[in-house]
Order: C-alpha cells, then structure tokens, then sequence
C-alpha cells in the first residue's frame, strides 16, 4: 500500500513536496531500501528523497499487559501522555512535551535533561524480532537501533505527578513556536550549540526565510516560504564556522533525508567546502 503525504503540511519544518510514500503494514513489508518516517517532526526533507515508509494504524496503540506498558510506535506522544495522566502512570510526564510519535522518540532516545524515554524502557520489537534494552546501545539523543522499531514495552509504575508538568513546560519556555524541526544540533559535550551559534555571529542571521531563531540560536526555523536548499546552507555555516573558532564539530540533531546529505553529519561540511 501507498499513500501521498505534502511534506510542507506534513511536517514540522513545513519543507518538502508532495510525495508517495510506501505504508509498512506486516514485517514483511520492509525493505531496508526504504527510510521510516514518523510525524516528521526532527526531518529536514529534501529534494532528492530516498524512498520513504511510514508505519500504518495498526501500530497506533496503548496497552498493559501482566503490569508492562505497551506502545506501538506510530502512537503520537499527545495520546501517551493524556493515558498516562488518565491511568495514573507515572515516569512519562515529559512526554507531554515532546512532539513526535513514539518511534521515533525511542530511536533518538528523546527526553528532557535527564528524562530520558529509555530510563523505563524494558524492550522494544523491531521488524527483526524483540531486543531488549541492556541489547541496545544508547546515550544522549543517541541510539544504534538499526531496523524500524514497531513497539516498545516499559516497566509499569502508578503515581502520575502534575506537578511536574509545569517544571517541564518552564523547560520548553524558551523555544520559538514557529515552524522547525526542534534542536538543530546537540549539544556538545560541556558546552550548548545554542551559544556557540551565537557566539559565530548565526543567531537570527536570515537566507531566505530560514534563520537560526532569535528566541533560541539552536532552533533553526521556517519563517514562511523556507526552502531546504537555504536551511542546509545555514547548517553548514554553522558547522564550518563553530569548527573553525572553536575546534568542535556540531553534530546534527535533526535528520536531513535527502541523498546528497545523508551519511556522516562530516560530510555537510564536507560539502560546503567543495561548493
């Protein structure tokens, strides 16, 4: 099965084109030619796409099961987190501000500061059979899982705590609403890429209609007509000049899914420096 999906309505960088997109509904619907996508909220869609897949919704659940939390992976977080508050389901309360459907968040071990989605995670069942989580490598929005995940299990414990919500809301505070792909760049180790895109002179400097935020220097944004040729132009600058003055190389955060870019984050740079 197919479907057709407007990348700028789609996603949340509001970049990309009108393209037909494969529905992977059984295991054996995959093709490790295809690159899964999600919601599309940390993707930078290009104009030479690889072929893409998306999970169809059958894998759009919640469930528990001899005390394990189960999800499917193309459950969105919103869903996650409203169940978690309706069932007293404690250690997911940041999920309520992370964008994104649950595979994704799992393949980038997305979180806020030390909240991370793998400090519960039990296992998570891949095209390739189940793997569980001391099997995964894993660190800072870093994972090596390298086949499409379709559901992951966490450890069940009760006492949802609200007031956690606005400590992690005041950690949101600071990001820009329009249209991006979250954070650029990781961070470096002991330093912010945020800072140090400012301190190279990017923060607010425009191509186009894309701009490194001036409410927060690491968010790359779309401030109207955008287009992926002048948001790769701005990771590059940053990643050459960041190098260049401070020895440290900004590693992207978002995926940049075009055939020419994608690979290791080195040849962004790579490329900027033969144009």
């Amino acid at each position: 099965m197919k479907k057709r999906i407007n990348f700028s309505k789609f996603s949340s960088f509001k970049i990309g084109g009108n393209i037909e997109v494969d529905i992977l509904e059984k295991k054996s619907d995959y093709n490790e030619k295809f690159y899964i996508i999600g919601s599309c909220n940390n993707i930078l869609i290009g104009t030479q796409v690889p072929p893409l897949m998306i999970l169809s919704k059958k894998y759009n659940y919640i469930k528990i099961e001899k005390n394990i939390l189960k999800i499917g992976a193309a459950t969105p977080s919103g869903k996650i987190s409203s169940f978690c508050k309706k069932n007293n389901i404690a250690n997911f309360e940041f999920i309520s501000q992370l964008p994104g459907t649950l595979g994704g968040l799992v393949y980038m071990n997305a979180g806020l500061k030390e909240y991370e989605i793998f400090n519960n995670l039990l296992d998570i069942t891949t095209t390739n059979g189940t793997i569980k989580k001391e099997n995964i490598s894993y660190g800072y929005r870093f994972t090596n899982i390298s086949k499409p995940i379709l559901e992951a299990s966490f450890k069940l414990e009760l006492a949802y705590e609200k007031d956690k919500l606005d400590i992690f809301k005041k950690m949101r505070s600071n990001q820009p609403s329009t249209p991006s792909a979250g954070s650029c760049f990781k961070n470096p180790k002991n330093d912010y890429a945020g800072r140090l895109i400012q301190e190279v002179g990017l923060k607010g400097i425009m191509k186009g209609d894309m701009c490194f935020s001036h409410v927060h220097a690491n968010f790359l944004i779309n401030n109207g007509d955008g287009k992926f040729e002048d948001a790769v132009y701005l990771i590059q600058e940053a990643q050459k000049r960041v190098y260049e003055k401070f020895d440290i190389w900004l590693e992207c955060e978002i995926e940049v899914l075009d055939k020419r870019y994608m690979g290791a984050n080195s040849q962004l740079l790579k490329n900027n420096e033969n144009k």
